[in-house]
């Protein structure tokens, strides 16, 4: 039923009849990541309609095209230049994936044209600062750092770490290593798998050689939840933790009954808790439209909304693409709710939020 609701609200992504503002998005909506694509989608549009409603931005109307780019980064490249191009977009929004993303990066200063909230952590987006990327989540070095200092918190001493071996995955270990620095201990493995044909085999067989007490897998979900099944079908209670690109329910999923007590880095505030302002107000968006539950993805585009949108108002009544870059980089502190954006010529970063979640008994994350 969520899903067909899910699908309901991306149905609203056919052009408004009096949109002037058009936002372009290539994302995954069929693919490997699909799932935390059609969230993060939905999530935006949730915060876009709510403007249209009030009348726009200065008066205008808000239009989100979103191509599907089945996470091929060729693809990605194809449609993000039929948005620049055909669709005369006025930023790029939420790209996902980090090869995706470096795959449009060529395409920005080209057409001057801001890319905002791209929906990867990954450092190379952010060091050097490139002038049109605006993003608008934690570093994956932060989540991982995070996560190797936790598990050494609780006792842990015979951590491990097995990654993709890609870009992604490279870049993720960086944090985990400066984890391990940080806590001062050594991994006891570092062991890396082919994203095209992933064999989980050889690093469950090292961590049950080892007697490894966590593993901290950075990867996408299937091969994520692949491994994980299979130390619990060998028996093995090594504590498993991973990265905030499978802080989906399709993620959950995947695991089944290996799922509980799985570590997630969450980059957002807990999409159940009204705590944080943002949170409040997207669920309530989402329960008017007949949504039960707000996901981590869903919360990620609503905030990457809540960015663009505030850099819209600041560019004026008649936005273009340099007025938004320049208004975009002069928001400084701004609260998006709860979460604080900020933005400098030295600094693209934009949010810098990043904690824990466990899976329960129940099949959910909690904090």
């Amino acid at each position: 039923m969520k899903r067909l609701l899910l699908a309901a609200v991306l149905a609203a992504l056919a052009p408004w009849a009096s949109a002037q503002i058009v936002i372009g998005q290539t994302t995954g909506l069929s693919g490997p990541e699909a799932d935390a694509a059609k969230d993060n989608a939905a999530g935006a549009q949730l915060y876009f309609e709510r403007v249209n409603a009030s009348g726009g931005v200065n008066g205008q109307k808000i239009e989100l095209v979103t191509l599907d780019d089945k996470a091929d980064p060729k693809l990605s490249a194809a449609n993000a230049k039929t948005l620049i191009s055909e669709n005369n977009a006025i930023a790029l929004f939420m790209t996902r994936g980090t090869a995706q993303t470096v795959a449009v990066e060529g395409l920005l200063a080209e057409n001057k044209v801001p890319l905002v909230a791209p929906a990867s952590g990954a450092m190379v987006l952010r060091n050097p600062v490139n002038p049109w990327i605006f993003n608008a989540r934690a570093p994956f070095q932060h989540e991982t750092e995070k996560a190797v200092q936790h598990l050494a918190s609780v006792g842990a001493t015979r951590i491990a770490v097995a990654h993709v071996d890609d870009a992604f995955g490279t870049d993720a270990t960086i944090g985990a290593l400066r984890g391990f620095d940080k806590a001062h201990l050594r991994a006891a493995f570092v062991l890396k798998w082919k994203g095209d044909k992933p064999d989980m085999a050889p690093i469950v067989a090292g961590v049950n050689k080892l007697d490894i007490q966590a593993l901290v897998l950075i990867g996408p979900s299937a091969a994520v939840a692949d491994a994980t099944r299979q130390l619990r079908a060998k028996g093995l209670k090594t504590t498993v933790a991973t990265t905030s690109n499978n802080a989906s329910p399709a993620f959950i999923k995947m695991l089944g009954d290996a799922g509980h007590g799985v570590i997630v880095t969450q980059v957002f505030p807990y999409e159940r808790s009204a705590a944080a302002s943002i949170v409040k107000e997207a669920s309530d968006l989402a329960s008017a439209r007949g949504i039960a539950d707000v996901t981590p993805a869903m919360l990620q585009g609503f905030a990457g909304a809540k960015v663009l949108v505030e850099g819209l108002k600041r560019a004026g009544p008649k936005p273009t693409r340099q007025k938004l870059r320049d208004a975009l980089e002069g928001m400084n502190r701004v609260d998006i709710g709860g979460l604080e954006a900020k933005y400098s010529p030295q600094d693209h970063s934009g949010i810098d939020y990043a904690e824990l979640s466990i899976i329960g008994s129940d099949g959910r994350f909690h904090r």
